[in-house]
């Protein structure tokens, strides 16, 4: 069997940094020493020179939304399109989603698995939506946990599309049901009943500009109240997708004082980017769901990452094309999302680099380690260490280089992130010790990628 020597890099763990050799054979790491002499290795072997690099365990973008079908048309980057850029990010597992159809749970998350399988040349996992209660849910749900789901996702919006349970007590009941069979909830938090309040109020043109005043900062933190209260009277965690306001945070903060564990996600958007980019004529680019803030709000969740009251940044990509984003500037028809997957690991690495006070091991912890853990596929992934997968990143910590449509790969045609300087650049990613990205090359096989169980 061949093996693959990575010498001399400093390797980066969520709990230590070191300078070593790290051996994989097939698959899996099989040793981590501070020197391997390749003398000592029997079968024949790749060296490979990682001075000066990092070195660090494969990227999980815990939320993306591939090959999502929306409004009658489906998003630029379907399952291959999404791994390649993925790839190039140093993202070597993907968290994505299973619908609801009101019907039947398993069959829904089966679909899922057996499409992304066909195509991903990386290595997925899935969350299952839950958008209405039923007879026999629960039974349902044990179903979907036993084929390898850990996390189901809730909506308090959306209600035109049928994503919304509103009913609080059938609320109770599935919060109930996820207890007793250790799934995760995760939920979307904006306010609907304040959404249409908001909404009957308005006066506006609805341009992008007014995508902020539509979905204002108040539903999300009055959902996260209302969610939250029920998380602690059931007695679960409740995890907090795509956190985007410092008033949601600090709802947050009140919860966790009152004794309720809140995983909280936020996204690089939501760190970086703000409400001015929704004005002038590729304002229609940047309308997602919940809208851009205010730069405040950017600054309170790089603080609240920086000391760890975040624990997972993933992208929540979902990438449509410039065309299919420019067909409408009325906030209500734009298709929301962009693409994220490939820019999150050199934009996170820019507050290491730049003197924020997120470290290095912080870093690979809210985009590896701590997706592993709480999605169940931990420790097969998101670590360096011997027996797990060789999902590794080599990473260069100083080249400093421009995000741009021009050195991008999603298929949409531009990056949200366009002209933004960023320091550190993921040279090569190995997916269980395939070399998949490297010189600038994508070697993805479609259908290569595997779906992993949670555990």
């Amino acid at each position: 069997m061949s093996c693959i020597l990575i010498q001399n890099g400093l390797l980066i763990d969520t709990e230590w940094k070191r300078r070593a050799d790290i051996l994989v054979r097939g698959s899996k790491i099989v040793r981590i020493s501070p020197h391997i002499d390749p003398a000592s290795i029997h079968d024949n072997v790749t060296l490979v020179h990682a001075d000066g690099l990092l070195v660090l365990p494969g990227i999980i973008d815990a939320h993306t939304h591939y090959h999502l079908v929306s409004r009658g048309t489906v998003t630029a980057d379907s399952f291959k399109e999404g791994s390649k850029a993925a790839a190039f990010g140093g993202v070597t597992t993907v968290v994505d989603f299973a619908d609801d159809d009101h019907v039947s749970l398993p069959s829904c998350f089966r679909s899922r698995v057996d499409a992304m399988g066909e195509e991903m040349a990386i290595d997925f996992a899935i969350h299952q939506g839950v958008y209405a209660f039923r007879p026999g849910l629960e039974e349902e749900l044990a179903q979907v946990k036993k084929a390898g789901c850990r996390a189901i996702k809730l909506f308090t919006t959306y209600k035109d599309v049928g994503y919304l349970i509103e009913n609080r007590e059938e609320l109770r009941r599935i919060f109930h049901m996820c207890r007793d069979l250790g799934l995760m909830v995760c939920v979307h938090c904006e306010d609907d009943e304040y959404l249409q309040q908001v909404a009957s109020a308005y006066h506006g043109d609805y341009r992008p500009k007014d995508h902020p005043v539509l979905r204002p900062a108040r539903a999300e933190a009055l959902a996260i109240e209302h969610m939250g209260t029920l998380a602690l009277e059931v007695g679960i965690p409740l995890y907090v997708v795509h956190l985007s306001s410092a008033e949601g945070l600090e709802t947050v903060r009140s919860l966790r004082d009152r004794g309720l564990e809140v995983i909280v996600e936020t996204t690089p958007h939501y760190l970086f980017l703000d409400r001015s980019k929704l004005e002038g004529p590729d304002g229609p680019l940047y309308v997602m769901t919940p809208p851009l803030r205010e730069e405040k709000d950017n600054l309170a969740l790089q603080e609240a990452l920086c000391n760890g009251e975040i624990q997972v940044v993933a992208t929540d990509h979902c990438s449509f094309t410039r065309a299919q984003k420019l067909e409408s500037h009325d906030t209500r028809t734009i298709y929301p999302g962009i693409p994220g997957s490939e820019e999150m690991l050199p934009l996170i690495h820019n507050l290491v680099a730049n003197g924020a006070l997120l470290t290095l091991n912080e870093m690979v912890n809210v985009l590896s380690t701590g997706p592993a853990k709480y999605f169940g596929l931990y420790p097969h992934k998101g670590v360096l260490r011997e027996g797990s997968d060789a999902d590794i990143v080599i990473f260069n910590p100083d080249v400093s280089w421009t995000l741009s449509s021009e050195n991008t790969h999603s298929e949409c045609g531009y990056t949200p992130y366009e002209g933004m300087n960023v320091i550190g650049k993921a040279v090569m990613t190995y997916l269980r010790g395939r070399l998949i990205m490297g010189s600038g090359m994508y070697l993805g096989i479609p259908g290569d990628g595997r779906f992993i169980k949670a555990t």
